[in-house]
């Protein structure tokens, strides 16, 4: 069965879904991950059937025997991605198949039956085409989806389980941080780490970020929005931050971002700004850069600008660092022009707003 093209998936709608009145009111102001659509998806996995009972069914509780391994081990990981509105009603995807490969590889990682891409590409569109009234217009935002997996067999053994579950929601979605738009200040954790060589950095897995918890409360209670990550083995290079990759853009017009080996997750949006960057004519480096370095260009003014990438939060500028020792200051604290230059390049893509020569987008029909 996990060898086949595409999934029998029986649709039970919701009863009682959301009145037109309720939904338009929650997609003027979605806010981020608050508010869910009427439906989820479930899939099945054991080693015998493989991939098997596909269900679009009303979002609600799930029931899970106490003993699953994914209560006690951790074999869990997830994506995200987001559906958009074009202006004139088309519904797209940005680079799902990038996701999709991403879900397989964390599945390897952790020792979980990878899902295969066609499925998982499968998925995704019959469960945006039941769910595309929650998709908000582009003035507000766009419908994340978390498709996730979890291990599902009830046993108390250390190894990997034989069944699993995979699941998809989505939330209509606004801004990621409060701030919006505006510079966010990043605290740097010199203490804590994300990932260590040979771990599951580059997975994305939920461990990663449960390990970041602590170290995010750390970058709060001194007035950040987010943290810095340095590397495990020296406390020295800057690896990712709490949620998202990270750039560096300097006097000569050129940009930098710490370069993937296993200890950082290999983002969609990196990827897709790295391309964008280099046909704008820019020079992207994939170099390691120290914090101390790092906190030397800002002083002489060789960084011009800072800024962050991920699915959910897009392009976000940085405009304050700190640090034990102070805080500092990114050119002026405002958005840099590269930095918005770069994330409407992005954005006109994903929404349908420029001509997309990369086969990129996706149209759910």
């Amino acid at each position: 069965m996990s060898s086949e093209k595409s999934l029998s998936i029986i649709v039970e709608q919701n009863p009682s879904p959301a009145s037109e009145a309720q939904r338009q009111s929650i997609l003027q102001d979605p806010g981020f991950g608050k508010v869910f659509t009427d439906h989820m998806l479930l899939v099945h996995y054991n080693e015998e059937k493989g991939w098997h009972n596909a269900h679009i069914k009303p979002y609600g509780n799930i029931s899970l025997d106490p003993a699953v391994c994914v209560f006690h081990y951790a074999q869990e990981i997830f994506e995200g991605l987001k559906a958009y509105k074009a202006k004139d009603g088309r519904i797209l995807l940005f680079r799902p198949e990038a996701n999709a490969k991403r879900f397989m590889n964390s599945a390897k990682r952790m020792a979980m039956a990878p899902l295969p891409e066609d499925l998982f590409l499968q998925a995704i569109h019959e469960f945006v085409k039941i769910e595309k009234n929650w998709i908000p217009d582009q003035s507000v935002g766009s419908l994340y989806l978390r498709p996730f997996m979890i291990a599902s067999t009830p046993y108390l053994g250390v190894k990997p389980s034989p069944d699993y579950l995979f699941m998809l929601i989505a939330s209509p979605a606004g801004s990621y941080f409060s701030k919006g738009a505006k510079p966010v200040t990043v605290w740097v954790s010199e203490f804590y780490t994300r990932a260590a060589s040979g771990g599951t950095g580059e997975a994305k897995c939920g461990g990663n970020y449960a390990a970041s918890l602590v170290a995010q409360q750390e970058a709060t209670k001194n007035n950040c929005d987010q943290l810095v990550f340095l590397d495990a083995a020296e406390h020295k290079w800057i690896e990712e931050m709490g949620g998202m990759n990270i750039f560096f853009v300097f006097d000569d017009g050129s940009l930098l971002t710490p370069p993937l080996g296993g200890t950082i997750l290999p983002g969609v949006t990196r990827n897709s700004i790295i391309t964008l960057a280099k046909e704008k004519g820019l020079t992207v480096r994939e170099e390691r850069y120290s914090a101390e370095q790092w906190i030397k260009d800002i002083q002489s003014g060789k960084i011009r600008e800072v800024f962050a990438c991920g699915t959910a939060a897009v392009v976000t500028p940085i405009g304050f660092v700190k640090n034990k020792e102070g805080e500092y200051q990114i050119h002026n604290g405002n958005p840099g022009t590269l930095t918005q230059e770069i994330q409407k390049m992005l954005v006109d893509i994903q929404y349908g707003n420029a001509p997309d020569t990369h086969g990129w987008v996706k149209e759910i029909k």
